[in-house]
């Protein structure tokens, strides 16, 4: 007599069940990585036109950096209402938000010709952005618990992907075929409107209904953890989003305008390579202090390159400063799902961005003021470079997080 086939001999549901599983899983993974798009692609359509709308408002160094600065000021201030608004409406909700009120402010940026209307639609900009940013820790602990650090690195592959695609199109590609910087936004909030349907209709299920009556929403803001991951988080954030502010200008300053596009793309896809050694490496990496202080040393030699370098060198430095940004991004993002339980995650992460935003603001307005102060372009990365020998002081903490107790 044959042997009986082992799959025989499961359960026609069970085999049903695993295959109903593992797609859920994929479809979640794939919304994860989507909605890390949705995270970046308005934001990083900025840099690449800040010299056209730096001649056509008359913008000066200064204004160029809080428009820079103004995103993470509404991801830090927004942080703790995004707590809320997943406490109230739940991660599908609550992302579907996000994600609507990212593509409506990045469309109408460019609707009239004026400072004032810029800025203020970078704040609904950002404001949705900032909602989503909180919801994706959550929505990574409520579609993929059993994989969090995994999920966790997919949503920020993603993320990167929406960075690197506005920094590496919008000039070659988008302007050419919409004619000006302002097209060119609503270009960027079209395919935020997409992920927004595509969560709508397949979010998993079990994430749809609103959050329990009386959730807790407000940070433990005595919880020293939160500081920590804060301020390290803090200090990329800023180098990064100061890198991006600042190359634009500082390369047509020197005579060098036909590098921009490269060392943006460089800045942001130096990224990629990062996001690939997580996944695999993500495990073996968490909670160790040396990946940080490596990091930190390679954004300082980075500045350094951006700043006394020239074409490749300037570009090359970029991507190293890109490639080390991410690392920290992505060890510092998985924590929160990892130390915190499944109802707290949403108030760990808005404390975490709340904190390393208000950072990411500072360090951009300093710079932009050291430069027109001093005329001194150069001086616009002196904060940048401080940045990542701060982040080598504060690593040594990470040694005393611990995964919480079951």
């Amino acid at each position: 007599m044959d042997s009986p086939d082992v799959n025989s001999t499961m359960p026609a549901a069970s085999v049903a069940d695993q295959s109903l599983s593992r797609g859920r899983v994929l479809m979640a993974l794939l919304l994860l990585w989507l909605a890390g798009n949705g995270l970046r692609l308005t934001i990083l359509a900025v840099p690449p036109v800040i010299p056209l709308i730096h001649d056509q408002l008359h913008l000066s160094a200064t204004q160029v950096g809080i428009l820079t600065g103004l995103p993470s000021m509404l991801l830090a201030a927004a942080a703790v209402p995004g707590s809320l608004i997943i406490a109230r409406l739940g991660v599908r909700s609550a992302l579907i938000v996000g994600l609507l009120a990212t593509a409506l402010g990045g469309a109408l940026r460019g609707l009239f010709p004026s400072i004032g209307w810029l800025y203020a639609m970078t704040v609904a900009t950002a404001a949705g952005v900032a909602i989503m940013q909180v919801t994706m820790p959550s929505a990574v602990r409520a579609w993929v618990p059993q994989r969090i650090a995994f999920a966790t690195a997919v949503y920020t592959n993603g993320l990167l992907i929406g960075e690197v695609l506005p920094v590496a199109l919008t000039l070659p590609l988008v302007l050419p075929l919409v004619g000006t910087w302002q097209w060119g936004f609503a270009v960027w909030s079209v395919p935020v409107v997409v992920i927004a349907a595509l969560v709508m209709a397949f979010a998993p299920s079990g994430t749809t209904a609103t959050a329990p009556v009386g959730r807790r929403w407000w940070p433990d803001w005595r919880n020293l953890l939160i500081w920590r991951l804060g301020f390290m988080l803090g200090t990329v954030n800023a180098i990064y989003f100061a890198t991006n502010a600042f190359i634009p200008d500082y390369l047509r300053a020197h005579g060098q305008g036909e590098w921009i596009s490269a060392a943006l793309t460089g800045l942001n896809a130096g990224q990629l390579p990062a996001s690939a050694l997580l996944l695999a490496f993500a495990s073996r990496l968490q909670l160790k202090a040396w990946p940080i202080i490596t990091v930190g040393v390679l954004c300082v030699i980075g500045t350094a390159g951006v700043v006394f370098g020239n074409g490749p060198i300037v570009v090359a430095a970029a991507s190293l400063e890109g490639f080390a940004a991410a690392s920290i991004l992505i060890l510092v993002l998985a924590l929160p799902p990892l130390l915190s339980p499944p109802d707290d995650v949403h108030r760990v992460t808005a404390a975490m961005f709340t904190i390393s935003y208000t950072c990411a603001v500072i360090i951009p307005v300093i710079s932009g003021a050291l430069w027109d102060l001093s005329g001194i372009p150069a001086l616009a990365f002196a904060p940048i470079g401080a940045s990542g020998l701060l982040l080598t002081l504060l690593a040594p903490a990470i040694n005393h997080v611990r995964p919480a107790e079951a």
